[in-house]
């Protein structure tokens, strides 16, 4: 107890709150009660309460920058294991999404009836001037109905940029595998100042000894031990939440917020540029893969495959294909 550094800190606080003039005010009180009410600066040889002085000084101030890049440190580490958890995230999850393609061998059987099945496809599409002579032509399929004419569609928010929602105290965004909360704060503030509890279910956000700024029911799941939350240059909290169901995206951050439209999501990144050189170029792909098949063009692997084919059947004319089903 007596060498508790915080032992005096409820005195010293309440001294505080009473000097209007801030710390220098301060000082200058607790100087003046050592000039009356002790020998400190005339018990001692010629200079020895300066030493006294600046030695202290130094030691608290040393201590005080220690304490600052401590801080600083655990922030940046904190932001660091973030975006490697996050770029982890996203590796898992085009790994999962991209299968490369496969040759698979059939039966005269089956390569006969396949044979037959493509030329009734030809002749009806002839017949119905459908496929690619109708393309040719110049016609369109009609677009389907607008989204609008949905009566559940009613209502609902247009996604912001980062497929969430912008609302008036904080403002979320969101991939299939997370949820990333931000919520400005009015002052600077410190993490022990906070209150973050989050729940499977349940988020409860605030300032301590402030009304809570979100206290609700999630939209859905959250695995507890895969989510975290830091505080940025003390004025911006960053809560990531990772989802349990990676196959659905939220309508709302909990029950009580106005929700979104999911149809108007758009799955593609919105920031390459965060991703690493690998990621990057896989996400490339898959997006100009997905471009393709919208278009009912070759993707990119697709295309490689029928270039290799076309070169291949080119060089043996002799050989016979019709029996190989390339997916």
């Amino acid at each position: 107890m007596a060498n508790d550094p915080e032992r005096f800190d409820s005195m010293l606080l309440a001294m505080a709150q009473q000097h209007e003039g801030g710390v220098k005010e301060l000082l200058d009180t607790i100087v003046g009660f050592l000039a009356r009410k002790t020998d400190f600066f005339v018990g001692g040889k010629d200079g020895e309460w300066e030493k006294v002085v600046k030695d202290t000084f130094y030691k608290h101030s040393a201590k005080a920058r220690e304490e600052r890049e401590r801080i600083r440190k655990e922030k940046e580490e904190a932001e660091k294991r973030l975006k490697e958890i996050q770029q982890k995230k996203e590796k898992e999850r085009l790994a999962k999404d991209f299968e490369p393609a496969s040759v698979v061998e059939l039966t005269d059987q089956e390569a006969e009836t396949m044979q037959k099945d493509i030329e009734k496809d030809k002749e009806s599409k002839q017949e119905n001037g459908s496929g690619d002579t109708a393309e040719k032509e110049g016609e369109t399929v009609a677009p389907p109905d607008d989204e609008e004419d949905d009566p559940k569609e009613k209502g609902k928010l247009k996604p912001n940029s980062g497929n969430g929602c912008d609302l008036e105290h904080y403002r979320w965004t969101q991939t299939l595998e997370e949820v990333e909360l931000r919520v400005p704060l009015r002052q600077v503030l410190r993490p022990r100042d906070l209150m973050v509890v989050i729940s499977k279910k349940h988020l409860k956000v605030g300032i301590k000894g402030q009304p809570l700024i979100i206290d609700g029911e999630l939209d859905a799941d959250v695995k507890i031990e895969e989510s975290t939350w830091l505080l940025q240059d003390g004025r911006n909290l960053l809560i990531n939440l990772e989802k349990v169901n990676k196959m659905n995206w939220w309508s709302r951050l909990v029950t009580t917020d106005p929700e979104i439209s999911t149809r108007k999501i758009n799955p593609e990144p919105s920031k390459l540029s965060d991703l690493d050189g690998e990621t990057r170029g896989m996400v490339e792909k898959m997006m100009y893969d997905q471009r393709q098949k919208e278009r009912g063009l070759p993707t990119s692997d697709e295309q490689k495959k029928q270039d290799v084919l076309k070169k291949f059947m080119e060089q043996h004319p002799e050989m016979d294909f019709s029996k190989c089903k390339f997916n």
